[in-house]
């Protein structure tokens, strides 16, 4: 893939408005759209950093800003970012968020991909329940999981990743989501990663495992190429 576009966007959200980091291929011609869906620390410079790669992998990335310019640096910080989060707010920005990227005339066909990490990740699945136009949704390390009713209105086909040594979220509660998903016959792969902490996939934290982090990304392509492209 050749070069990349990157921008700051603004989009209509629910009667308000959303914003966002967009970046998409720069050949000029039609390809998916994937939205993107921070960590609690914010769109900083690893969440812009996984928009650009899809950019680069054949994609139209679209990180909406869920806290509307706000980026924290340190644990406290976050957590009072993630408390002050109004979760109807949040969905009707990804709502708007979706319905931006199917807007676009590079973005082909118009339904989407959806991929988060941690909060995002839980949002993922939210999203995924709400938007019948999210045709793929890839949740990594979502710690609170939706409803049995919540999840019945899924039609995304899921890919569901999780890390062996997250001290946050059992492995006991990832296979009783990994049932519910079952019970409520979701087309889903749930995988733990041996070894892996929570925030396993972001790179600029600690946290970071390579080997995890790279085969879940490959997944994660591969479900979108195979589901958004076919």
């Amino acid at each position: 893939m050749g070069s990349v576009v990157t921008a700051s966007v603004q989009f209509a959200a629910n009667g308000d408005q959303g914003s966002g980091y967009l970046a998409r291929p720069g050949d000029g011609q039609t390809h998916p759209g994937v939205i993107v869906i921070q960590e609690w620390w914010g769109v900083d410079g690893h969440i812009r950093d996984v928009a650009e790669r899809f950019a680069k992998e054949g994609f139209v990335a679209l990180a909406p800003d869920l806290y509307h310019g706000h980026i924290a640096t340190e644990p406290d910080e976050a957590r009072k970012l993630v408390m002050n989060l109004n979760r109807e707010r949040a969905l009707a920005d990804l709502r708007g968020a979706v319905r931006y990227l199917q807007g676009q005339r590079d973005v082909e066909p118009k339904k989407v991909g959806c991929i988060g990490f941690c909060m995002g990740g839980t949002m993922t699945l939210f999203l995924a329940a709400a938007e019948k136009d999210v045709a793929a949704a890839a949740p990594f390390y979502a710690g609170f999981q939706p409803p049995a009713s919540e999840l019945a209105n899924i039609e995304a086909e899921l890919f569901c990743a999780f890390g062996a040594e997250d001290t946050g979220i059992p492995i006991d509660k990832v296979r009783a989501f990994e049932q519910a998903l079952r019970d409520a016959g979701k087309k889903a792969e749930v995988k733990v990663y041996e070894g892996a902490p929570h925030s396993f996939f972001n790179d600029s934290k600690p946290s970071y495992r390579p080997d995890a982090a790279a085969d879940a990304w490959q997944r994660s392509l591969a479900l979108f190429r195979r589901v958004l492209t076919a």
